[in-house]
């Protein structure tokens, strides 16, 4: 549908790293993909104040700014601007 559609990576969601299962899906996923695509360390937590968000109409930011998955985002965000930087890098380097 969108040939210049570009995908930066895998990212894991609704994560419950209480369970070994969730950690077993999280490192079969890196070990099966991490060579051929990113998966992003940072993984979004399963969270009920999450959920409320969606009845609300808010922003995790603004309904649980402290809140575990409001954090995770917030290294999302970390991740996606280093990772964007790291390509100017390279770009620039390509451009000399």
């Amino acid at each position: 549908m969108n040939p210049k559609l570009q995908i930066d990576g895998i990212l894991l969601t609704m994560v419950d790293n209480r369970t070994n299962f969730a950690k077993e899906i999280a490192a079969l996923l890196r070990e099966t993909y991490g060579s051929k695509i990113k998966v992003f360390g940072t993984e979004i937590p399963h969270s009920v104040r999450a959920k409320e968000t969606s009845a609300e109409g808010k922003s995790i930011f603004a309904h649980d700014p402290g809140g575990k998955v409001a954090e995770a985002y917030k290294n999302l965000t970390r991740e996606v601007i280093k990772l964007e930087k790291q390509r100017e890098k390279s770009r620039a380097g390509l451009s000399r």
